[in-house]
């Protein structure tokens, strides 16, 4: 459970840090555009949220969260996807990633005893 959960934290923190640093160009490997205009400062705070999710998952054991996060995000990234709207290189394999994780996720709660 403890390597899922830092596998998964230190992902989301990666992510985080890229969209506060580059957010267009996170834009446009898994969108397949550069963000612009409002997007700038929205995918900031998307960063900065995932960045705070990491650390709160870090040194605890949030396991609910972490796996509601990465179910969310699978299912949102797919539907982005399926939908036929902007779908960048890295879009498929980031819903494959998170798809993996909420798995992996899943099975280390369902070890633990707590019903996700």
């Amino acid at each position: 459970m403890k390597g899922a959960l830092t596998f998964a934290a230190v992902g989301e923190a990666s992510t985080g840090l890229a969209l506060l640093i580059v957010p267009a160009l996170v834009g446009r490997v898994l969108l397949g555009e550069e963000l612009t205009g409002i997007a700038i400062p929205v995918a900031r705070v998307a960063g900065i949220a995932l960045i705070s999710l990491a650390v709160a998952c870090w040194p605890g054991t949030p396991l609910v969260g972490m796996l509601a996060y990465s179910a969310a995000a699978t299912l949102y990234l797919a539907y982005l996807g399926f939908a036929g709207g902007p779908v960048g290189p890295l879009l498929w394999p980031a819903v494959v990633l998170h798809l993996i994780l909420t798995v992996l996720l899943a099975r280390a709660a369902r070890g633990e005893g707590i019903s996700a």
